[in-house]
């Protein structure tokens, strides 16, 4: 299974340890699923993850948000887009995980805000799903 996080799932999951964000997190390093990654959503991982606002409600100091993203970064799968399907999405910041997904042959965009993506991934024949239910159908 092939699955694409977006931003908000992995600050949601550094900022409790206990969610099912954080469980996908876990899943992801233990090679539970493929995670496809382009440099531009890896980027963005870093920069919002980084942000201080973000460290102080996680209660993680910038080393620790380093770490957490590097290894995301380690075990994921290189992706090299190929093709740029802009605008699809009202926020461009959300265009990254979509073409991250269209690109990287993704069975799933999971996300924390599921009408931010509207019809626009499964125009590609990628399914939208929030944390919870990607670790429900990780589990059947």
């Amino acid at each position: 299974m092939k699955l694409v996080l977006d931003t908000n799932v992995v600050v949601a999951g550094l900022r409790s340890p206990t969610g099912a964000s954080a469980a996908l997190i876990d899943r992801a390093l233990d090679g539970a699923f493929e995670l496809p990654l382009t440099v531009a959503l890896a980027l963005e991982y870093e920069s919002v993850c980084g942000d201080p606002a973000q460290r102080i409600a996680s209660g993680l100091g910038s080393e620790e948000v380093e770490v957490i993203v590097s290894a995301l970064c380690a075990v994921a799968e290189p992706v090299q887009p190929r093709f740029l399907w802009r605008p699809q999405l009202r926020d461009p910041a959300d265009e990254m995980a979509l073409e991250a997904a269209f690109n990287g042959n993704a069975d799933a965009l999971v996300t924390s805000n599921r009408r931010d993506f509207g019809d626009a991934p499964a125009r590609f024949g990628i399914a939208v799903l929030t944390p919870q239910q990607a670790l429900k159908g990780m589990s059947e």
